[in-house]
């Protein structure tokens, strides 16, 4: 079968319009498929959006809170450290009742000039102590303790303890210790 130029051009001519007409309706398809893809991407950024902003407002009220907590808390040691050291005949009376109520005997007393120090930026006084005492080691140790708690703010920078060896028939001294200590307030602003 011999076709005719004209009806190759009309068969040609059919076959390019299928092409056409498929590739357009395939690019239709593409085009309706990437703005629904583009219409879903827009949302999910949106709601992605929604869900940071939760999350960092949640994030930033807690840390809001601490800080205010921190400040607080900061607020209060400053109180009590400014208020520490009001005078060191007070503070050596304290240490001789301490020692009474614990058992042991103060021996010494020494204390050095104010210094002033510096943690981050925050300033503080120092005042050097240095107390020798003397009794059974068990009152020596809970001396130590409750001068830890009755001066928070205190720094027990060395203990040095003497416990002489029992040697019968001579005389022993009684134990020692001789507590090296700082006692901080805060300077203020």
């Amino acid at each position: 079968m011999k076709l005719s130029k004209a009806s190759w051009l009309l068969l040609i001519g059919g076959v390019v319009i299928i092409i056409f007409a498929s590739l357009g309706t395939a690019r239709f398809q593409q085009a309706r498929e990437q703005n629904q893809l583009d219409e879903e991407l827009s949302l999910t950024k949106q709601r992605l959006d929604e869900l940071q902003l939760e999350g960092l407002s949640t994030q930033q009220e807690e840390l809001e809170s601490q800080l205010a907590q921190i400040e607080s808390e900061v607020a209060t040691i400053e109180n009590h450290l400014s208020s520490s050291i009001e005078n060191i005949e007070v503070i050596e009376a304290l240490f001789v009742a301490l020692a009474e109520a614990t058992s042991v005997e103060v021996i010494e007393i020494n204390s050095s000039s104010l210094t002033s120090k510096k943690v981050e930026e925050i300033s503080f006084s120092a005042l050097p102590f240095t107390v020798r005492v003397e009794g059974d080691v068990p009152n020596l140790l809970r001396f130590v303790r409750e001068l830890s708690q009755k001066f928070p703010t205190n720094v027990v920078e060395s203990i040095k303890m003497s416990i002489p060896e029992v040697i019968e028939g001579e005389e022993i001294e009684e134990p020692s210790a001789i507590i090296q200590l700082l006692i901080y307030t805060y300077q203020g602003d």
